[in-house]
């Protein structure tokens, strides 16, 4: 599973998504949209999301934190 997670300093909902994800044992890549080179990229692929974190998985956007808690007992973690 790959899993790309967009989060910000100061984002308790990025947090929770982060410690979600080592609870489970589950590796993935960081993005801190606070860098412009992330948040520019970000921006250009999905112009009207405002909230973090937002979380892909193997390439597919499943949301913000709610939709990661989703997906997880989707697959059966």
């Amino acid at each position: 599973m790959n899993i790309t997670i967009y989060t910000k300093s100061a984002c308790p909902n990025c947090v929770s998504a982060k410690n979600l994800l080592k609870a489970k044992g589950l590796e993935y890549t960081e993005l801190d949209v606070g860098i412009p080179e992330w948040r520019d990229s970000f921006t250009r692929m999905f112009p009207d999301v405002r909230q973090m974190p937002q979380v892909f998985i193997d390439g597919q956007r499943v949301g913000g934190l709610a939709g990661l808690q989703a997906a997880l007992v989707q697959v059966g973690l």
